[in-house]
């Protein structure tokens, strides 16, 4: 199935000039939606991965599907504020100011192999910030896995030395 056409594409969409790709379509296609998170966990299922980390929010959606493919736990990344308990965060720049992820200090503990889901890779700026986050408290990722890339954005050339699959392209 080609899973490109199971994306709506929302022009001028969050502003003016950006063509948003809405993942809802896919998500609520049963098929497609399984075919998504059975090529992910396909890709992943030999990478001894110990933990799937999700991006708020739709790394969610696509992280716990994949965590419970793989026999797996599943480690939320939230924005500030949202997690109980002690967290640790990591602040990162944006094109006009920045912004903050945290996660659970206890979650990852040093050497745990782990995976990045998420729906979008663009600019590669939450991808990173997630992958500090995580290699702070000692993880190791091994894999950093999205639906969607944006190829010309250029994101995947500042994730060199990481293993990137990406399901479907946008040039």
């Amino acid at each position: 199935m080609d899973l490109k056409s199971k994306i709506r594409e929302i022009e001028d969409f969050p502003i003016k000039g950006v063509s948003f790709k809405d993942i809802t379509t896919l998500t609520r296609d049963k098929d497609a939606f399984n075919q998504a998170v059975s090529s992910m966990i396909d890709d992943l299922k030999d990478k001894e991965v110990d933990y799937i980390v999700g991006p708020e929010a739709r790394g969610f959606l696509f992280g716990a599907a994949v965590a419970y493919g793989l026999g797996v736990g599943f480690v939320p990344i939230r924005k500030p504020g949202k997690l109980p308990g002690e967290t640790t965060s990591f602040e990162y720049e944006l094109e006009y100011g920045t912004n903050t992820l945290e996660i659970h200090t206890e979650s990852i503990k040093k050497g745990d192999r782990i995976a990045i889901v998420d729906d979008l890779l663009a600019t590669a700026g939450t991808v990173m910030a997630a992958t500090k986050l995580i290699e702070s408290l000692g993880g190791n990722v091994v894999a950093l896995e999205f639906v969607i890339e944006l190829t010309f954005l250029g994101g995947r050339e500042k994730l060199e030395g990481y293993h990137v699959n990406s399901l479907v392209k946008y040039d």
